[in-house]
């Protein structure tokens, strides 16, 4: 008994003394700055104390990187570069974009949910689907039938509930309202299907959307447990979570499943040429390929500018100054056009709205729906900042951050202003890897356009009727990071008709 105690005491403190060489002895993976690294753990316990304010805790360690990038070392061999460097964006994105594809472990962990819909697929899969979606995007008609349906969706449905609210004094969560106008905007732009769940009867519309919010943020939850199988352990098992996405996503499929259907019969009875019959038409597209695309294109319509909005509402709600230049804008644009308040608004008007679009940048700047996003590398490369990056490691690209870094914005980089944007009253665009909110390079989101007139459409039509008052507005909300940034328990507002 004494001999094997003292055996295992030997093995203690051998064990010891090696871990505490390691960490002692041994820098090459402890920089004076960055994550803090540990002997065979890397980043992770810091990690673990962190993941909860995770865009946060990366944004105050990338700040004091002097190149703005840094590495996270994971247990085991495989490590992410993390970076808020514009030339690391760009070369990521643009010089050396065929080297850094979105890569397997991508793929596989958003699967189950997006399948291999045109934002979780590679090569040639994607090159079709981007042929297909940027001729589409880039007509005339579908931005008409944009308008069309915006004016339809503000008109009978979002300004009905905003009056009816100002009269009761009703509560609203302004973001689920929000999340619910982009959902049954993009139906409609993209598949020509009304699931009314801003208004009217709803109901299957509604399930589908608290099924698609599950879907996504337990997807993306799988890329922050600190043990990286642990959720295909409890989808083998199908407990807990996994549980949950595999039900939420079967009512994702089946709602995908049932427009897909729709819109093969109203194709064999009226030739319409919207984005789903374009893939309809080639005739070769499973109906699982199909579903793949309804799902990533009400991903992006329904999420992205519902984010923005949301967190545009509160910022206006403390930068009252803001808040009357645009309605100073506003009320230009009107008298120069002889309309009056409440009718919507043209796209040439949309286009002559110059500060409100620099607000909605700025908002965009500081709170990107796509907060970060990831990239592995196929063969070993080195960024322009020097940094090593080894073939099958990660690399980050964080706009988060971006949008709160010194040498990309100033000394004035944490403060909401959107006069940064305007030149002589013009709105200025900021080179795209500065600003890597719609992506950048070969994958430019095709919907940047159509995104900024759903945007200034709502907050145009909301500023100029509508006071806006916001609960709790001077303590930033507390932040969910999903497939998008969303604030967490909504944005509770009350609203007032203005005289």
């Amino acid at each position: 008994m004494e001999m094997l105690l003292s055996l295992q005491s030997f093995i203690f403190i051998s064990l010891l003394s090696l871990y505490l060489y390691l960490y002692f002895f041994t820098s090459y993976k402890r920089p004076a700055v960055g994550f803090k690294h540990y002997p065979v753990v890397g980043a992770l316990p810091g990690y673990l104390r962190n993941r909860h304010r995770f865009l946060d805790w990366s944004t105050e360690i990338l700040k004091h990187c002097p190149k703005g990038t840094t590495i996270f070392y994971s247990p085991g061999e495989i490590h992410s570069v993390i970076t808020a460097n514009p030339a690391n964006v760009e070369h990521i994105l643009k010089t050396n974009f065929e080297n850094y594809p979105k890569g397997q472990r991508f793929v596989t962990l958003l699967e189950d949910f997006l399948g291999r819909g045109i934002f979780n697929s590679d090569g040639e899969l994607w090159k079709v689907q981007r042929k297909t979606a940027s001729y589409e995007f880039n007509t005339k008609s579908l931005r008409n039938f944009v308008m069309d349906n915006v004016r339809f969706e503000t008109l009978s449905r979002l300004v009905p509930i905003l009056v009816k609210a100002s009269r009761t004094g009703q509560v609203l969560d302004l973001q689920d309202i929000l999340e619910r106008y982009g959902f049954d905007n993009i139906c409609k732009v993209a598949f020509n299907f009304d699931p009314g769940c801003l208004g009217g009867d709803g109901t299957a519309g509604s399930e589908f959307m608290r099924a698609f919010e599950d879907a996504a943020t337990l997807s993306s939850g799988r890329f922050r447990y600190a043990f990286k199988h642990m959720w295909s352990v409890k989808k083998f098992f199908n407990i807990g979570s996994e549980r949950t996405l595999k039900n939420s996503i079967a009512i994702v499929h089946e709602f995908a499943n049932n427009i897909i259907r729709s819109r093969m019969e109203e194709k064999m009875a009226n030739m319409e040429d919207d984005l789903l019959s374009r893939f309809i038409g080639n005739g070769k597209n499973s109906t699982e390929f199909l579903r793949d695309i309804v799902i990533s294109f009400i991903l992006a319509g329904r999420d992205s500018t519902s984010s923005a909005l949301s967190w545009f509402f509160w910022l206006l709600a403390s930068h009252p100054k803001v808040e009357q230049n645009i309605l100073k804008e506003l009320e230009s644009i009107r008298a120069r056009n002889g309309r009056s308040v409440g009718a919507t608004y043209s796209f040439e008007e949309l286009r002559d709205m110059h500060y409100l679009h620099a607000a909605l940048s700025e908002t965009l700047r500081l709170y990107p729906p796509v907060p970060v996003d990831s990239k592995a590398c196929r063969n070993d490369d080195i960024l322009p900042d020097g940094t090593f990056v080894e073939k099958d490691w990660f690399v980050t690209y964080h706009a988060y951050a971006m949008g709160r870094m010194e040498s990309i914005w100033g000394e004035n980089c944490n403060e909401y202003l959107p006069e940064r944007w305007l030149e002589d009253g013009i709105y200025r665009s900021e080179n795209v890897f500065r600003f890597p909110v719609f992506h950048a390079g070969p994958r430019m989101c095709l919907g940047k356009d159509m995104a900024y007139i759903q945007m200034k459409s709502i907050a145009a039509s909301v500023i100029e009727r509508f006071a806006v008052d916001v609960q709790h507005k001077d303590t930033c909300p507390e932040k969910v990071l999903s497939l998008t940034l969303r604030i967490k328990d909504g944005l509770h507002v009350t609203v007032r008709e203005r005289c």
